[in-house]
């Protein structure tokens, strides 16, 4: 299942442990916390619950990798 994440538009491939969930995921790109509900493999909703920015040392870390 693929959706794309709301702050960013990346988008995110889940396995198939998310076919019936309810709960947040993290996008791994941005950071941001989506609230989703999935039945049988589809997507019923997805919602912000809040967009984490990093701190200035993880900013500055991933910035000289």
């Amino acid at each position: 299942m693929k959706i794309n994440c709301l702050s960013c538009g990346h988008k995110l491939d889940l396995d198939e442990t998310y076919n019936d969930y309810e709960g947040q995921i993290k996008c791994f790109v941005c950071g941001a916390l989506l609230e989703i509900k999935s039945e049988d493999g589809a997507i019923k909703s997805q919602k912000f619950v809040k967009i984490v920015r990093p701190s200035v040392e993880e900013a500055m870390e991933r910035k000289l990798g």
